[in-house]
């Protein structure tokens, strides 16, 4: 087989499979004031996934005015390992121009990194008023729930719909974990009576209650068969191309 043909099979396979799953989303406008959604959270620190540190957080739309769209929350640290979630966290779309809250998570911080190696995030809750996005004291023990509201303020009037991704939580004060004091969680879309938007691939659902884990990524024994695929139909191609040519004159 011509090692050129067999590079540009490479290369189009390669070009062609997605690489990564994308994270959840929910889209909501005017029309869904009353919807709530669930994000469950796991833990992790270092890249070390914590077991027994897990949250739930459920917010509800409660109003959409001509400025702002406002929602009531509610985050249970659920874990199993004494901890506190200090903070939670999510990415808007189209961009916010400012945010407030109240309750349990009273403070906001916008456009800071959030810990753990997860960067930059539109917005995050804190139950303290430190400089941190992730939040050093305050929050939910385990075991607890914290409420209180938050409001979302776009610039030149609120716009319908908007898209909330990328949930995180940042849990501290952990103990009975070796080394292990503070953590990040990443949140994953499990129940909604409004309008799922996934990724790429998924479906979406209006109303009830859905259940959704973002993209699937092909695995590597698919990946493996679709490229060998590819591979044998240049190289079939390349054959016709061969017996096709016309003999030359002697």
């Amino acid at each position: 087989m011509n090692l050129r043909h067999l590079s540009i099979a490479a290369t189009f396979a390669c070009a062609t499979l997605p690489t990564a799953a994308l994270a959840d989303a929910v889209t909501l406008g005017a029309d869904n004031v009353g919807t709530s959604f669930t994000v469950s959270f796991d833990g992790y620190s270092g890249g070390t996934s914590v077991d027994g540190l897990t949250g739930q957080v459920t917010y509800t739309l409660t109003a959409v005015t001509d400025t702002y769209y406002e929602f009531a929350y509610s985050v249970s640290n659920t874990g199993s390992v004494d901890s506190r979630i200090s903070s939670f966290a999510f990415n808007v779309n189209p961009d916010i121009s400012s945010a407030t809250s109240t309750g349990t998570f009273s403070y906001t911080t916008l456009d800071k990194n959030y810990p753990n190696g997860i960067g930059t995030v539109d917005v995050c809750f804190k139950g303290s008023g430190s400089k941190s996005c992730g939040g050093n004291s305050g929050g939910v023990a385990t075991a607890d729930t914290g409420t209180g509201t938050l409001s979302l303020t776009f610039d030149g009037g609120a716009p319908s719909p908007i898209t909330i991704d990328s949930f995180y939580v940042r849990y501290q004060s952990i103990t009975g974990v070796n080394g292990i004091t503070s953590a990040s969680g990443t949140g994953t879309l499990t129940s909604t009576g409004g309008t799922i938007n996934p990724p790429s691939g998924g479906s979406t659902s209006t109303g009830g209650s859905t259940s959704t884990g973002g993209t699937d990524v092909p695995e590597p024994g698919m990946l493996g068969l679709l490229g060998v695929a590819l591979v044998g139909l240049g190289f079939a191609r390349s054959r016709r191309r061969t017996r096709a040519r016309p003999a030359l004159a002697a």
